[in-house]
């Protein structure tokens, strides 16, 4: 039985196989390298990025640690920026956009296990992807769920559960995590503050 192939495909598979044992050995054989790379080395990460992740676009900023399963089933678009502490369970394919900001302390899972205990405790497991879009912002401490997908220009509050798809344009907050209201021209110079300040939105403006 391939499990690498029935993982990939969304079926029932067994992390313990051979194959994606010793994947998830090479992912973290790099990913040691990666986070543990000395600040006067800091300008290698991108090419270690792109040696992990199975496609990075441009200008990527990833704060170390990064923990990932196997790094090739994570596709980033560019000026992607994540903070501290981000983990990725990817046995099925994480896509997220162009400009896209994660803050400290989030994980992604697509991974699952059944809900029955026989199989689970057979070591079963299956995964399911997620999709986040462009310009979408998740606030610290986050969970993503398997199968979620979360549309272009989204705001995730922190401490959200996301547990089910979040449309494009729109603030959503909390466990488990609802749309509050969408993001509208009100909001660009308002913040939590109450203070509106003047910044140049242009995108002709440095």
């Amino acid at each position: 039985m391939d499990h690498v192939k029935r993982m990939l495909e969304g079926l029932p598979y067994l992390p313990a196989d051979e194959t994606l044992t010793a994947q998830r050995e090479a992912c973290a054989r790099k990913l040691f390298a990666f986070n543990h790379l000395p600040p006067e080395r800091w300008g290698e990460r991108p090419a270690l990025l792109r040696g992990i992740l199975g496609h990075v676009g441009a200008n990527p900023e990833v704060n170390a640690p990064l923990l990932c399963d196997y790094g090739y089933n994570i596709h980033v678009g560019d000026d992607f920026y994540a903070n501290y502490n981000l983990v990725v369970l990817d046995a099925a394919p994480v896509r997220i956009g162009d400009h896209c900001f994660i803050a400290p302390n989030v994980a992604i899972y697509t991974a699952g296990h059944p809900l029955h205990a026989d199989p689970r405790n057979r070591g079963y497991e299956y995964a399911l992807p997620v999709t986040i879009g462009h310009n979408v912002w998740i606030g610290g401490n986050s969970v993503i769920l398997p199968g979620v997908s979360i549309g272009d220009n989204a705001v995730i509050g922190a401490g959200s559960i996301v547990n089910r798809d979040v449309p494009a344009n729109t603030l959503a907050v909390g466990n488990p995590c609802r749309p509050i209201r969408h993001i509208t021209e009100d909001d660009r110079c308002l913040y939590r503050t109450g203070h509106a300040f003047d910044f140049p939105f242009s995108a002709a403006t440095p």
